[in-house]
């Protein structure tokens, strides 16, 4: 059985990789910034997310030779049938979409097709897609995204890069969040950058924390930096 299951797990990642890519050939000829979110559950991709539209705004708001108002759209992956994180999005007044995986521990690029389809992309200028809970599965599946961001938290402990390097092998970004929780939580950050420095050396990374803001300025500047560098390719 193991020598038949290679091929067929080729053979779906290879159909995903091809759908992926015209998700970002879509999203990239209508100069929309995506982002792939991932993290463990907990680690606060949802409350990182509202965090960053609210400081996005802030930023937009006062630039007016950029945007007037970054416009976001967001993408919710979740294993049961909830609009919970889709409907605190879509609170404060920016549009979202749920992704019922059917129980799957992924988002893949056609689930994501799907989600771009419900949104309005002619009106968006970043995308962020929220992956689910889970520090392995997500790491298999292209979406299409033009980054994979993941959100290591302080209350997961130092240890995750030595014992899941396969997600942080393929990162753009990574952001260490909570981390007003430093004097509180056992968690040897040297120990931390050194494992992931051996995975994916020179990785840029945000420590912050989407409670208190701290640090929230640097990552949504880098975010914000890529979206214009994304509208300048349409002069």
């Amino acid at each position: 059985m193991s020598s038949m299951r290679v091929p067929i797990i080729e053979k779906i990642l290879d159909a995903n990789d091809q759908v992926a890519a015209m998700n970002q050939q879509l999203l990239t000829s209508k100069k929309v910034y995506s982002i792939n979110l991932m993290a463990s559950p907990g680690a606060g991709k949802t409350s990182l997310i509202l965090e960053t539209i609210r400081v996005l705004r802030e930023f937009s708001s006062k630039d007016a030779c950029f945007l007037s108002l970054l416009r976001i759209g967001v993408i919710e992956g979740d294993t049961a049938p909830v609009t919970i994180d889709a409907d605190k999005v879509l609170a404060v007044g920016m549009p979202a979409v749920q992704i019922n995986t059917g129980g799957n521990c992924h988002l893949d690029a056609i689930m994501v097709r799907q989600g771009m389809e419900k949104l309005p992309l002619d009106q968006l200028d970043l995308v962020i897609v929220e992956n689910v809970g889970n520090l392995v599965c997500p790491a298999a599946f292209k979406l299409g995204t033009h980054a994979n961001v993941l959100i290591a938290s302080i209350p997961e402990g130092d240890d995750k890069p030595y014992k899941y390097p396969n997600i942080y092998r393929n990162l753009d970004v990574l952001i260490v969040n909570k981390i007003d929780l430093l004097p509180y939580i056992p968690f040897d950050m040297d120990y931390f950058r050194q494992g992931v420095e051996i995975l994916n050396p020179g990785l840029l990374t945000f420590p912050v924390s989407a409670k208190t803001g701290e640090g929230i300025h640097a990552w949504v500047s880098w975010l914000t930096q890529r979206v214009r560098d994304l509208k300048k390719n349409d002069r």
